[in-house]
């Protein structure tokens, strides 16, 4: 007895697992694309966290000068020092009777933008 069913060959998937195999090479790929996103985002985070915790530290270096020198506070005060740890660095330095405002500025590589560090301090000349 023959069955009246057709007969499926093998050649009606031809090119289903080379179909699968591309896609999951592109998952694949714009998995690796966001990575390498992420790993260029955390380096600029982290680039800009250093600029600003040596620019703190700049600014507080200069605090602890006029605090060993209390009696010439107005000799102290500077604008647009250039400092070279930083990009384009520079610092302010205003005396108002004996509060002291640091101002350090910097531009981030790679962008336009110019960020600051604002220290303001109290420093009396009599202890």
């Amino acid at each position: 007895m023959l069955s009246s069913r057709p007969c499926h060959t093998p050649k009606a998937q031809t090119g289903v697992a080379l179909l699968e195999a591309l896609i999951a090479v592109l998952v694949f790929s714009f998995g690796i694309l966001a990575i390498v996103g992420l790993q260029a985002n955390a380096m600029r985070i982290s680039t800009d966290a250093k600029i600003r915790i040596d620019a703190s530290n700049i600014a507080n270096m200069r605090v602890g000068e006029m605090w060993a020198d209390p009696t010439n506070l107005a000799g102290h005060a500077v604008a647009d020092e250039p400092i070279s740890d930083l990009p384009d660095g520079k610092m302010t330095v205003a005396v108002a009777a004996d509060v002291v405002t640091v101002t350090v500025t910097w531009k981030v590589p790679g962008s336009s933008d110019t960020q600051r560090y604002v220290s303001t301090t109290r420093i009396n000349p009599n202890p």
